[in-house]
């Protein structure tokens, strides 16, 4: 096991683009992160830096306490597992397993006895003398996993190892990942764009976009206290709505309006998030995740309340996703994409209620939310207000 360190670490190609700039991230020593973020984020380019199979460009890479920037990837003891299983298909499992040790002249009885002990832990051995093409997709998934694990390596690199698989296996996988990574303790970088699978196995998740570490915390801080926009619509499903208000000052607090609507943060709100009061007279960004809303009886323009027409449902059993606009004709409530862009005409809500709820397309609804659940962002740099 081994911690390993990004230290001012970049990536810029000869035709001067920057896959990784300037990243700084500390990896403990047998924790398991998770790399997330969109396509051509860099998150695969940094993985394959701690392999040793991408250039450095700028920084350096310490691999538990040993700057690697220059060490052959045979020479840095990682073990890798990669989207495509990469099985050997005249091997059985058992050979698959081996192989790496067996081609590095392991003593027989040793190899054996990893494999036995590997092929235990991930409940394969019943499945030894079968070839690849024999069995499932999840079953060749460990058996890849199996080869990097019978090293017993410094540190498992994973990318994106579970895209092969369908929706059901997806999610057995992923506890058994997370399940193998804590009884094995060996530290774990994982690499995904799908942020469930970063919200329910990482210890700790590095948010990426273009090359840039956005930020780094627990699953749960980045859900409760995302840093900006970016990372508050990319963590959550459905994703947070966005719309733009203007900040007032009003007995008693400050008032957001966003077009006709406005939701009063009172000074215990305020308290929490002094930064808003700074923010006054400013234009910024509201973020309200679907699940915080709750469905109130309608009573006119009270404060911490919308009211909207419902466009479409999507029945997902438990719960429903509401699709609501709550546009106005004069064009003063704006809905904001993601990227702080994309701008609509009629701002739309997505509304996570519960599934028992009656309610169709084309009925009216009034929706209320807490002002200490609504996120707040500056306009311009898109950071999260708080301090």
């Amino acid at each position: 096991m081994a911690d390993i360190i990004f230290d001012g670490i970049g990536k810029r190609y000869p035709d001067g683009y920057a896959a990784i700039a300037n990243l700084d991230l500390h990896i403990r020593d047998g924790e398991f992160l998770v790399l997330v973020g969109p396509s051509g984020c860099g998150k695969s380019t940094a993985l394959r830096m701690i392999a040793g199979l991408e250039d450095i460009t700028d920084g350096r890479l310490i691999i538990d306490g040993v700057v690697a920037n220059n060490l052959a990837p045979r020479d840095r003891d990682i073990a890798m597992v990669f989207q495509s299983y990469a099985l050997y298909p005249h091997l059985n499992v058992e050979e698959n397993i081996g192989f790496g040790l067996r081609v590095r002249g392991a003593d027989k009885q040793v190899l054996a006895k990893k494999v036995r002990e590997t092929a235990e832990l991930l409940e394969l051995s019943e499945h030894l003398k079968r070839k690849p093409g024999q069995l499932s997709g999840g079953q060749r998934q460990r058996v890849a996993m199996g080869r990097a694990l019978v090293r017993d390596p410094k540190a498992f690199l994973m990318d994106e190892p579970l895209s092969n698989l369908d929706a059901r296996l997806r999610g057995q996988m992923r506890t058994e990942i997370a399940r193998l990574q804590k009884l094995t303790g060996v530290t774990t970088v994982y690499v995904t764009h799908d942020q469930v699978e970063a919200m329910t196995m990482g210890d700790r998740v590095a948010v990426m976009r273009h090359g840039v570490l956005q930020q780094l915390d627990t699953p749960r801080k980045l859900y409760d206290t995302p840093a900006n926009l970016f990372v508050a619509g990319f963590i959550g499903a459905p994703s947070m709505n966005f719309m733009a208000a203007d900040l007032v000052a009003v007995d008693g607090g400050i008032e957001a309006r966003l077009g006709s609507f406005c939701f009063l943060f009172d000074r215990d709100d305020l308290a929490l998030r002094p930064g808003l009061s700074r923010s006054i007279g400013d234009r910024v960004i509201f973020g309200i995740r679907p699940e915080m809303f709750t469905p109130v009886e309608h009573s006119g323009s009270a404060a911490n309340t919308v009211t909207g027409e419902v466009v479409f449902v999507e029945d997902l059993g438990a719960t429903l996703l509401a699709h609501i606009d709550i546009g106005s004709a004069d064009g003063s409530l704006r809905e904001i994409g993601h990227d702080g862009e994309g701008a609509l005409s009629a701002p739309r809500l997505r509304v996570v209620l519960d599934g028992q709820m009656h309610i169709r397309a084309g009925e009216t609804i009034t929706l209320a939310v807490k002002a200490g659940n609504i996120h707040v962002f500056n306009a311009q740099t898109e950071r999260a207000i708080r301090d």
